[in-house]
């Protein structure tokens, strides 16, 4: 991990919906250029803690965060930075695929537009994109073709297209392949492989092998707290903490 210096990171962080107590007091790096899994038990506060990142939380009129989320040292909620250039620099990938009701070209010619980008640049990024998210060749005859025909696989690879196209720094990618079949789910985990080159990259994942599959890095949370975080291989391998070791070897989760 020494060869990877920290592109983002979260410190002494706490968040509260309302009474409840979500987070407590996690401080997590994420190397550049490497994967890293956040897993633990459905309601642990992976996701929160993911969404944080990218100021997913801002419209929730009772969520309170204290502490700091770093990218590059910068805080990601200072007053001189708006969501918008935080969410230009820091990509979402969710769940489900969500590809928008317009056609698949439509659907990373949106994000370009409303970023301003220039019409004459646009056509080259959107090949780009596409072909960087393994599914250009699927596509490439049929980009009028409405996005929501696509395969399940298909649609998450799009959605992964129109979040590289705007190069982000980091991609936040949560349970993406959890509504797919194994097939897709490959093809994902590859893709996700080949574009940390570029990019670093946070996944949520319930599925344990697909943490040490992709993994650099792994951290495991548990009722909104971090109990253990590193090497992935490590971590499944030797953990340091009792639960960490009780999680990995399937006793409860």
């Amino acid at each position: 991990m020494t060869d990877h210096p920290t592109k983002l990171s979260a410190h002494s962080v706490n968040l509260w919906f309302g009474n409840k107590h979500v987070l407590k007091d996690v401080s997590v790096t994420f190397p550049r250029n490497q994967i890293t899994a956040l897993i633990g038990p459905s309601g642990c506060g992976k996701s929160t803690l993911l969404r944080c990142f990218n100021r997913m939380h801002d419209l929730s009129p009772d969520a309170r965060i204290t502490g700091e989320f770093l990218l590059d040292n910068q805080n990601l909620y200072d007053h001189g930075i708006s969501v918008t250039q935080v969410r230009r620099r820091v990509g979402m990938v969710f769940q489900r695929a969500n590809p928008f009701p317009k056609s698949i070209y439509e659907n990373i010619n949106y994000g370009l537009k409303i970023n301003h980008i220039p019409k004459t640049e646009r056509q080259g990024i959107i090949e780009n994109a596409l072909k960087e998210s393994y599914i250009w060749d699927e596509v490439k005859d049929e980009l009028q073709k409405p996005a929501t025909r696509l395969s399940g696989g298909q649609q998450q690879r799009l959605c992964i297209a129109r979040t590289v196209a705007l190069r982000p720094e980091v991609i936040l990618m949560d349970e993406p392949c959890s509504a797919l079949d194994p097939l897709s789910t490959l093809k994902i985990e590859e893709l996700i492989v080949k574009l940390k080159k570029d990019y670093t990259i946070v996944i949520v994942t319930h599925n344990m092998q697909q943490a040490q599959r992709i993994a650099d890095k792994t951290i495991f949370m548990y009722l909104g707290e971090v109990v253990e975080a590193g090497d992935t291989k490590a971590l499944f391998e030797h953990p340091q903490q009792e639960m960490t070791a009780n999680y990995v070897r399937g006793r409860f989760g």
